[in-house]
């Protein structure tokens, strides 16, 4: 489903490079503003679309809004100008805005807290390979020698793709462990079992509004909401605008587009391979930080060399930025998730630090005008800034989170790592006297 999400979302850009603004009657920096604004309602309904998400569950809200998402998709390939395009872009932003982190928080239902980051990189990776299939699609459909378009036909088949997934998702997913049609009894008693001892205080807690706003006036959470806000701006970047970062090394629009497969392919086995590390040793901050950094290094090169001078180092560059750019999604919301035992307060956090994320995308939206062409450098000036800042503010906390858990263990004679707790003992969270930070 996410598959889907991630295409619908990205195929503006390959849309582009056959000319669909041209077509449009795109002037000045239309299209840049029709990115923009896409991250707008996508930033804004998280949070209330999340908490739905917990009310009413994953099995009613994932397919409704895929659905709808999906229809507006296919829309797409009837709009005549900019003015007919922009409404669809914000519904498809509004609609897809609950998704990511409606996913994140149903899949805390069903994995531990050791098992969460590579589950949901697997869910997440998935953004990866759609950018490669979207590059892939759009290299055949662009071949197409017909009277309609060929973005256009790009719309139609992707969006009527995710139409068809949405209808079967409704009878595919269950609600919880404890109601999914392919467990049986045994298994659903083992599935609570696992829950009280990895991932909650209680099991399948009902919908509560207090305990949604809890965590918010902690101080950790100022925080959380800088980390959530920096780390996707590099993601908005690659995501968004690969394809006209690869044009600049002066190839066909068949061979830009195919070009774009390799570096999401790659990225794809990277983030597989880091986020299975962070569960194995069950640590999120310093391979949060190391994705970071290697984003960081691919945005430094791109602004700073000569890229038809060097189109083998701006290629490279282009490799790094996926393997970067994808990972801390995955990371950043297991991280606090794994800090969080109460499922109701779990899915309004996620919800917001979302949305904060998708607002960030207007960082990179704002600044990738064409007056900047070909080079960009404002874009990767302002996207390196924000992997800065986000490198340190995780940093900080998550070093502050090891130094407290050694402080508790001097105060208690002990040494307890996270995972000998059961979590059904920390009903008061930071205030139990067992709690350790999952660091």
């Amino acid at each position: 489903m996410y598959f889907f999400n991630s295409v619908d979302r990205s195929n503006l850009g390959n849309a582009k490079t056959d000319g669909m603004d041209k077509d449009l009657g795109f002037t000045g920096e239309q299209y840049s503003l029709l990115i923009l604004l896409f991250y707008v309602p996508n930033g804004l309904c998280d949070l209330p679309l999340n908490m739905l998400t917990k009310k009413f569950s994953g099995k009613v809200m994932l397919p409704s809004l895929m659905l709808f998402w999906g229809a507006m998709a296919l829309l797409q390939c009837a709009a005549k100008s900019f003015g007919g395009m922009l409404p669809l872009r914000l519904l498809i932003g509004a609609s897809e805005a609950g998704f990511f982190a409606g996913v994140v928080f149903y899949l805390t239902l069903f994995y531990t807290r050791g098992e969460l980051g590579f589950r949901i990189s697997i869910f997440f990776g998935s953004a990866l390979l759609a950018a490669a299939f979207s590059g892939l699609i759009s290299y055949g459909v662009f071949q197409i020698q017909h009277s309609i378009p060929g973005w256009k036909w790009l719309f139609i088949i992707e969006g009527a793709m995710t139409v068809i997934l949405a209808l079967l998702a409704f009878f595919w997913l269950p609600a919880s462990p404890t109601s999914a049609w392919f467990l049986n009894e045994a298994e659903r008693q083992l599935a609570e079992r696992r829950t009280l001892r990895d991932l909650s205080s209680t099991a399948h807690s009902d919908f509560s509004m207090k305990d949604c706003f809890r965590t918010w006036k902690d101080s950790k959470f100022i925080a959380w909401c800088i980390i959530s806000f920096t780390y996707p701006v590099a993601f908005a970047t690659t995501s968004n605008f690969l394809p006209q970062i690869v044009a600049r090394l002066g190839y066909s629009v068949v061979k830009t587009n195919l070009w774009t497969v390799a570096p999401n392919a790659v990225g794809f086995v990277v983030l597989l391979v880091v986020t299975y590390s962070s569960d194995y040793f069950r640590e999120r901050t310093f391979h949060i930080i190391f994705s970071l950094c290697v984003s960081l290094i691919g945005l430094i090169i791109l602004a700073t060399i000569d890229v038809l001078a060097n189109k083998g180092v701006a290629y490279f560059a282009c490799f790094m930025l996926c393997a970067g750019s994808y990972i801390p999604s995955c990371l950043v919301h297991s991280w606090h998730n794994n800090n969080n035992l109460s499922e109701s307060s779990r899915a309004a956090t996620t919800g917001l630090l979302v949305g904060l994320g998708n607002l960030g995308g207007i960082v990179s939206a704002a600044t990738f005008r064409q007056e900047y062409a070909p080079k960009y450098v404002p874009t990767l000036a302002a996207t390196a800034a924000c992997n800065v800042v986000c490198i340190v503010t995780t940093a900080g906390l998550g070093i502050w989170m090891k130094m407290e858990n050694r402080s508790r263990d001097r105060a208690q004679g002990v040494k307890i790592r996270p995972e000998e707790v059961p979590t059904e003992m920390l009903g008061d969270g930071e205030k139990s006297e067992m709690w350790r930070f999952f660091t």
